[in-house]
């Protein structure tokens, strides 16, 4: 373990994937949905209920992934060699899930099932990797949210450049072919994402190994994680909190298209966001350095709470509230990334204190599991909401699913929001307990 600073070009460097992952990630919590319904002409329904199993079905694959990727070894180290093992088929798979083949209604539902799972397995077999590496670049505790508040700057980055410009960029490229300008929209993220996945490759390094002759079973990974009390906390936390976040999200482009009747908006209400947000992030390792890592998650999420649940009292035309409110919640909800993956590297410390093993790649891949069942939770919500007050895709909608927009952009989220202040109770890692965590483990591997 070291206590050095790393170097500024690493921390960048590892930031920089993130970048490449939301090239991904704003795509499909943004825009898929809607690409789903109005563009490849799937009903909501349907299209609800496919992202919910896939999403399901993809987060198992998580810990698998994770397993998979603690017991690599190569002369690159565990995890890095994944950014360059899976770049290029991450990007094959996501033109494909964006490519509109002309099918039946069931062969295009088909169609979705089997790229829309193909594109998630190769994310996830590379984007596991990879949260696992900041937890073994450094030990310090200080150290990792400074890395994950890098990171998170380049992810919202990423985001932002992609709300921004996917629209344009759908329009430029098709030539008013919507379904090609979507086709050769993804290849160009995929393109440009996996020259980022090279950069960390080249420029990272992995410092923290297991102890040494460690052999364990997959089901002893999951055994410790079940007996680790502040990972759990950090499971439910991460389900709860993506919930929130993705209905918002997803939601925003319904709200603008339907209840403002300005589509044009959405173009710089999400980067809005996305750059305070990334503001937010910048400021995670000021806060944490005087504020301790459970009270700050919690006044975080208390923010977002209240913050939410004023968006239900902006009228359509009250533009000016609504993208004060945006940023607003991009400032508070931006440390919650940084914090919460830094806090997941102390968890896979507690364990190795704990239980003499380290499991670095499925203590991160049970947390995105949950993520993920978070998404796919907030997708059927939507999807349900969408289905009883009778959305129609491309028509004025009634005043009932107006609403249902309105309340998915706002007090549901709200109401999740609160569920996340009431599980940060229970979590037990202070910083007073991470310092002798790190101490005690420094002085076993002076003996070894």
């Amino acid at each position: 373990m070291i206590a050095t600073p790393l170097p500024l070009r690493e921390k960048i460097s590892y930031g920089l994937a993130d970048m490449g992952f939301n090239f991904y990630w704003a795509n499909i919590a943004t825009f898929l949905m809607m690409f789903y319904t109005d563009v490849y002409g799937i009903s909501a329904a349907a299209a609800a209920s496919m992202m919910f199993v896939i999403k399901i079905v993809n987060a198992f694959t998580d810990p698998l992934i994770g397993a998979v990727a603690d017991r690599t070894s190569t002369r690159f180290g565990k995890f890095r060699p994944y950014l360059v093992w899976m770049a290029l088929p991450l990007a094959g798979a996501g033109v494909l899930t964006y490519t509109t083949p002309h099918l039946g209604a069931d062969g295009k539902l088909a169609w979705a099932y089997g790229t829309y799972l193909l594109m998630m397995v190769c994310y996830t077999c590379i984007n596991i990797p990879y949260n696992a590496l900041s937890g073994v670049m450094s030990a310090e505790p200080q150290e990792r949210s400074t890395i994950n508040g890098l990171r998170f700057i380049f992810a919202f980055a990423g985001s932002m450049l992609v709300t921004a410009a996917t629209p344009a960029m759908v329009g430029w490229l098709g030539g008013g072919d919507e379904q090609r300008g979507w086709q050769l929209t993804m290849l160009a993220w995929g393109v440009l994402a996996s020259l980022l996945f090279a950069a960390t490759f080249f420029n990272t390094r992995e410092r923290i190994a297991p102890p040494p002759r460690q052999q364990t079973r997959v089901r002893d990974d999951l055994r410790d994680l079940a007996g680790n009390r502040p990972w759990m906390v950090l499971f439910f936390l991460a389900l709860i909190i993506m919930v929130s976040i993705t209905l918002r999200t997803t939601t925003a482009a319904y709200y603008f298209k339907y209840v403002v009747v300005r589509p044009e908006l959405l173009a710089s209400f999400l980067p809005a966001y996305m750059a305070a947000a990334a503001a937010g992030a910048a400021l995670t390792p000021v806060m944490t350095r005087f504020v301790d890592k459970k009270t700050l998650m919690m006044v975080l999420m208390s923010l977002t709470a209240l913050l939410s649940a004023a968006f239900f009292f902006v009228g359509p035309e009250q533009i000016t509230a609504m993208y004060a409110l945006q940023i607003a919640l991009g400032l508070v909800l931006g440390p919650k990334s940084p914090l919460a993956f830094s806090m997941y590297a102390d968890t896979a410390d507690y364990n190795e204190w704990r239980n003499g093993r380290r499991a670095t790649a499925m203590t991160f891949a049970a947390a995105t599991f949950s993520q993920k069942l978070g998404t796919a939770l907030a997708v059927a919500v939507i999807g349900m909401v969408f289905t009883q007050l009778g959305y129609v895709p491309n028509a004025a909608q009634s005043s009932g699913s107006q609403a249902g927009i309105v309340w998915l952009m706002s007090i549901i989220p709200a109401v999740f929001a609160l569920l996340a202040v009431a599980v940060m109770f229970f979590y037990n890692l202070d910083s007073g307990k991470l310092r002798q965590i790190q101490a005690d483990l420094s002085a076993r591997k002076a003996q070894q």
